[in-house]
């Protein structure tokens, strides 16, 4: 992980998300299947990306999903409920990186880290961030101001 602070709470996050774990989550070993904790990840990203108070994509533009890390910390059992933390880490031309935390009961289960690409929805190709989608990413930032 690139977080320079992996000792991040879910209120250290600018943008909180939730999810219920279904009991088909779970696997033979009777706990959340690893590939669920993307699934989770994936719900956050959303989140963030496509909230309606402050949307990222432009007309004409879209979001991909570059890279992928999960740092799994704990197991998850059903039933339960995950809160998902999202902030951004880094941004760049036409990229960015997303820092999240998965927790349950306050506890964090994995840390994810996610690299996020601006597609033109007809070419299919990479293209800059628009100026207001900088500057919203930039507001978003995650501070070092945590909790250790």
């Amino acid at each position: 992980m690139t977080d320079p602070n992996p000792h991040r709470a879910l209120e250290d996050y600018p943008s909180r998300s939730s999810a219920d774990i279904r009991y088909s989550d779970l696997d033979r070993q009777g706990h959340v299947n690893n590939a669920v904790f993307a699934t989770f990840s994936e719900v956050g990203r959303v989140a963030f990306m496509y909230d309606p108070e402050r949307p990222l994509a432009i007309e004409g533009r879209s979001f991909v999903i570059a890279r992928l890390l999960i740092d799994f910390r704990a197991e998850l059992f059903w039933p339960g409920t995950v809160d998902i933390g999202t902030g951004v880490l880094k941004v760049g031309r036409s990229s960015f990186t997303l820092a999240q935390g998965l927790f349950s009961k306050g506890h964090l289960a994995a840390a994810a880290e996610a690299t996020i690409v601006m597609v033109d929805k007809e070419t299919r190709r990479s293209t800059p961030l628009p100026p207001r989608t900088l500057d919203l990413l930039r507001s978003l930032m995650l501070t070092d101001n945590c909790r250790t």
